[in-house]
C-alpha cells in the first residue's frame, strides 16, 4: 500500500515538476551572458566551436544559445540546427512573415540588448510555438537565447 501511495504521489507531482523546469526569461538572459563571458575569456572561435559541438553549458533542452555575427547577421553557431550556420539571419522570417532575424540584428546594433518575439520550432516538442529571445551584443557578435511561451 505504501508503494502505491508513493507512486500516486509521484504521478501527481510530475506534471508540476516538469512545468517548474521550463526555462524562464532569467535563464535565457543568463545563458546569453554566459556565452559572451566565455567568448571574452576564451575567444569567439572557441565559443563558436563549443556551441556547435552542443556543449551542455550552451544547450539545455529547449534553452540554447545561438551566436551571430553582429556586422552582417550571419549565424556563426547553432547547436540545434547546423544548417543555419553560415546563413544570414536578416533573411529569416517566421511562419507569420515576421522578419525576426532583421529585428534581432537591428536590436543588437541599436541598443545592444533586448527581446524579440516570433514563432519558431521547439526542439523538444517538434512543433512551431511562440518564442521570445534575449539578444545581447558584445564586440562583433551577439548571443541569442530564448524561451518558448505557452
Amino acid at each position: 500500500m505504501k508503494a502505491f501511495l508513493r507512486l500516486a504521489l509521484l504521478a501527481l507531482c510530475l506534471p508540476f515538476a516538469a512545468h517548474a523546469a521550463e526555462p524562464t526569461e532569467k535563464d535565457a538572459v543568463a545563458m546569453a551572458q554566459k556565452a559572451l563571458a566565455y567568448a571574452k575569456a576564451n575567444g569567439t572561435d572557441k565559443l563558436v566551436a563549443e556551441v556547435n559541438a552542443k556543449n551542455p553549458e550552451f544547450v539545455q533542452g529547449e534553452l540554447y544559445v545561438v551566436i551571430v555575427n553582429a556586422t552582417d547577421g550571419t549565424h556563426l553557431a547553432h547547436p540545434i540546427n547546423q544548417k543555419l550556420v553560415g546563413l544570414n539571419t536578416v533573411e529569416m522570417q517566421d511562419v507569420d512573415g515576421r522578419e525576426f532575424g532583421k529585428d534581432m540584428l537591428d536590436l543588437a546594433r541599436s541598443s545592444g540588448k533586448g527581446w524579440v518575439g516570433y514563432m519558431f520550432k521547439n526542439p523538444v516538442t517538434n512543433k512551431v510555438a511562440r518564442k521570445k529571445s534575449y539578444i545581447e551584443k558584445s564586440g562583433n557578435i551577439y548571443a541569442v537565447a530564448g524561451i518558448y511561451t505557452r
